[in-house]
């Protein structure tokens, strides 16, 4: 796999298609203690990582009000690591569109 090759992993939500990936599909990152860049843009069409050159950039459905993107961000990557969500924490970047997660 090329490392800008886009992958799309779907959330739990309903109504959202997996398009074909599985979940783990980024477990090569799922490293314990590694911190993890990620661009967020929130009120996206469709929930999605991908995977670039230059790190992480998580698409979420949710609007940034009360913690709901972050939320929505947790979900998402946790599903795409192949990690419990209570392994993510969010270090740095809760009101930022750059967020830096910790992996227990």
């Amino acid at each position: 796999m090329t490392p800008d090759c886009a992958l799309r992993v779907a959330s739990a939500s309903p109504g959202v298609q997996s398009h074909g990936m599985k979940k783990g599909q980024l477990a090569h990152l799922a490293i314990s203690g590694q911190t993890l860049e990620v661009r967020v843009t929130p009120r996206a069409a469709q929930n999605q990582i991908t995977e670039s050159e230059t790190g992480l950039r998580a698409s979420v459905t949710a609007p940034p009000d009360g913690g709901k993107a972050n939320a929505a961000v947790i979900k998402l990557l946790a599903r795409a690591l192949g990690v419990p969500k209570s392994a993510l924490t969010l270090t740095r970047g809760a009101t930022s569109r750059n967020k830096v997660f910790h992996l227990d």
